[in-house]
This record gives C-alpha cells, sequence and structure tokens, in this order.
C-alpha cells in the first residue's frame, strides 16, 4: 500500500483553482519538478525556431523555368477563435491562425509581390501538455524512429525452410525500399511497403537496365534475377 495519498477539492471561488491536501505520514523531501517542461520548451521551440527553419528549407519554390519564386517567411500566430472550455464543448479545436509572409518574385520582369497569407489553424499545446483536438484532449507519443542507412535481416522460410534474404533502405527523407528474397528464389522490392514487384521492373523503372540481357549481365546471370525475368 502507498504510504501517501492526495486529494484535489475544487475552490468555492475559482472553477480552475484546486487545493490539493495530503494524508501522508512522511514529509516530502525533494520538490516536485516541473514534468511537463521538456514538452513546454521543445512545443516552444518550434513556434519560434522550427517553423522558422521549414520555411527556410522549403524556399524558394520555384517553377521548372526558375523564372517564377515564392518565398515564405516571418510567420506570426494570431489569437484564437475560442476558448479551451468552448473549443471542449464544441468538439472543435484549440488553435490559432497562422500567418506567413509570402514573396513572389517573377525573375523574368523582376517584379517582387509580398502580401501576409493565411495558412490554416495550428493547434496550441495547453498548460497541461495537452492539444484539444476536436473538443478532445490528446497528447503526442515520442516514438524511436531507425537511423537512417541500410539494414540486413535473414529468416528461415517454415515452410520450406529456405533461408529468406531482406535489405532495407531507409534514407532520412523519401520512400523505404525494401528488397527480399522468397522460397521460390526470386528477388523484389517494395517501395514504401507497398505491393511487392519483382526487382527486375523496378530496375528498368529507374532505367537502369533496358532489357533483360543488361540485367543478367550486371548480375553475372545470377539465377534469382533469371527467375523475374
Amino acid at each position: 500500500m502507498p504510504s501517501k495519498f492526495t486529494t484535489s477539492r475544487r475552490h468555492p471561488l475559482a472553477s480552475r483553482v484546486a487545493e490539493r491536501f495530503s494524508f501522508g505520514k512522511i514529509p516530502e523531501v525533494l520538490p516536485l519538478p516541473d514534468l511537463l517542461a521538456v514538452q513546454h520548451e521543445s512545443f516552444r521551440w518550434f513556434l519560434e525556431d522550427g517553423l522558422r527553419e521549414i520555411f527556410n528549407e522549403i524556399s524558394p519554390i520555384e517553377d521548372f523555368t526558375g523564372s517564377l519564386a515564392l518565398e515564405l517567411t516571418d510567420h506570426r500566430f494570431g489569437e484564437p477563435q475560442m476558448t479551451l472550455d468552448e473549443a471542449r464543448e464544441r468538439d472543435a479545436n484549440y488553435a490559432r491562425p497562422l500567418f506567413v509572409t509570402a514573396r513572389f518574385m517573377n525573375r523574368g520582369t523582376g517584379e517582387i509581390k509580398e502580401q501576409q497569407v493565411f495558412l490554416g489553424d495550428f493547434p496550441i499545446m495547453t498548460e497541461k501538455g495537452v492539444f484539444i483536438i476536436n473538443g478532445t484532449e490528446r497528447v503526442i507519443v515520442s516514438q524511436l524512429v531507425r537511423s537512417p542507412g541500410i539494414y540486413y535481416d535473414v529468416n528461415k522460410d517454415k515452410t520450406s525452410d529456405k533461408m529468406i534474404y531482406s535489405g532495407k533502405v531507409i534514407p532520412g527523407r523519401g520512400a523505404w525500399l525494401e528488397f527480399d528474397t522468397d522460397k521460390k528464389d526470386t528477388i523484389g522490392v517494395r517501395v514504401d511497403r507497398k505491393r511487392r514487384q519483382y526487382v527486375t521492373a523496378f530496375l528498368k523503372a529507374l532505367g537502369i537496365a533496358e532489357t533483360d540481357e543488361e540485367i543478367l549481365e550486371m548480375f553475372g546471370g545470377a539465377e534469382s534475377i533469371r527467375n523475374t525475368i
């Protein structure tokens, strides 16, 4: 049984203020740290610096000729359209409007047009470290993501006892590529975990080889490649 119990009671004059009473026999030795400080600091950095880095990364957005360009700079937030309680009651999002300065440039004529545009409503973290989405409190759950690189694996097929080899190419940004063999001794590839295709069709689509003979020559006439032709 725990040695300490706490309870909360609503303050009669303020609905959001709660008094805490401790019934524990052992006094607190250390003050309780702010467990939400990491979330608040991270979100504050994203609002102030993270968004700016994203806009700098994608700007300028150019057409295929390079004569027209669009830059997004100087973002700012407006005031929320409703309070936290109103967002909960209306099953709405607690958010603030996001505006950016859009600069359109015509490099051919030297014309530059600039104005502030509305990008959308941006969800805002509350003091509790949660977001109000459709009137419901939501939290962000951190996940461990594999670092970019190449990963290899080998398993035994349960029906044929044949060794199945696989390799994953995980980029920093872009589509995942998964190469594998099967019990029929063919090599296939999946792009972003979609339907498996023969690796020969994948190489032809990339323009690496145009004919089956070229592919066979590249792989030294390997039987697993020959089975996919």
